[in-house]
């Protein structure tokens, strides 16, 4: 088969999401927007549900819309971008709970849907959603009176714990929310270890459940095994795939592989990186193309059936550093042609 396998750890997601929940002040939550971060919302919030977590964020409403699909009714769903223009329908139809970031969107709502599930984002700085401190204060009283599920704002730094805009933020939403009764979130996972005076009523991990950054201690969740579509010996002096970039300076023997860019591996992270079979690395050869990679395994002295690319010996993260990017992209960039395998769970 020249289908690579995508296996994802539905324990360890569970492991991570635990150990985040034992050291949070109060519930958690679980972010599992953009496809539970390329690795599949449905399997992932399924098993998560059946662990405990009842409060679920999503992008949009039609992310919210394929989850409730998923969890059934009874588990909230939260929509970060609110009740946008033609959401109306959906949000009631599937029971979501959209965060209002606007007075267009609090009007919006009230008026399409009275009675309905709401909540609130506050911009605590981050400038990018959420109402402002004036825009807050004119709406504070009309929006308390029907009820908000929860009160949430969104930190820019705290995957820098020493960064002033951590305190900064905090001391924000705190003002913004003095003497509001209702439930209130403002850590993601990197505000998760920033501390109890982050944490209040129910944090919201993300990338943590994932085995990235900045939670040090999560376990790893994916594993990526290509598989090997040819073996060749070269002589010294001739190159390996596009621009001629890796010529061999010895009888060299190299392995083909099944991925490339258009399955998320970056071409930029070619240089850096190494593929394992077993225990053993063998850097890549050549430029990373669409749908191919060389690997160099003259001294590994035998033809792999397969190799892995990301795992346990080479986690999402290195991956990131060789590209020049971040976990996030890493896991959101895998792509659709893999075969996905869940274990556990």
């Amino acid at each position: 088969m020249a289908t690579a396998t995508l296996t994802i750890d539905l324990n360890a997601i569970i492991a991570n999401w635990r150990a985040l929940d034992a050291v949070s002040a109060g519930g958690t939550g679980a972010v599992v927007k953009a496809d539970a971060y390329g690795l599949g919302a449905s399997r992932v919030a399924r098993a998560l549900a059946l662990v405990g977590v009842r409060h679920f964020f999503v992008a949009s409403a039609d992310e919210g819309a394929d989850l409730r699909h998923a969890l059934g009714p009874g588990l909230e769903i939260n929509v970060f971008s609110g009740h946008m223009a033609g959401d109306t329908d959906m949000i009631n139809d599937m029971a979501l709970t959209p965060m209002i970031n606007s007075l267009d969107q609090m009007v919006r709502h009230m008026e399409s849907l009275p009675g309905h599930a709401f909540g609130i984002q506050l911009d605590s700085g981050m400038n990018r959603l959420g109402m402002e401190p004036a825009e807050w204060a004119a709406l504070r009283e009309i929006a308390l009176a029907q009820n908000p599920t929860l009160i949430m704002s969104h930190l820019a730094c705290a995957d820098e714990p020493d960064h002033a805009m951590n305190a900064q933020q905090l001391n924000s939403f705190v003002e913004m929310t003095q003497g509001i009764t209702a439930p209130r979130s403002l850590a993601n996972t990197g505000g998760v270890l920033l501390g109890p005076a982050y944490h209040f009523d129910i944090t919201r991990p993300g990338i943590g459940l994932y085995g990235g950054l900045p939670f040090t201690d999560a376990q790893p969740v994916v594993t990526l095994t290509l598989p090997v579509i040819q073996c060749r010996d070269l002589e010294a002096g001739e190159t390996v795939g596009y621009g001629n970039i890796f010529t061999a300076t010895r009888p060299s023997r190299i392995a083909t592989l099944s991925a490339g860019y258009a399955d998320g591996l970056i071409r930029a992270m070619g240089p850096n990186l190494q593929a394992y079979a077993g225990d053993t690395p063998c850097p890549l050869a050549g430029r990373i193309s669409m749908d191919m990679i060389g690997v160099d395994i003259t001294d590994l002295g035998e033809d792999p059936k397969s190799m892995e690319i990301l795992g346990a010996h080479q986690g999402i993260e290195v991956l990131a550093d060789a590209a020049g990017t971040i976990g996030y992209e890493i896991l959101t960039s895998l792509g659709a042609r893999y075969t996905r395998r869940y274990t556990g769970g």
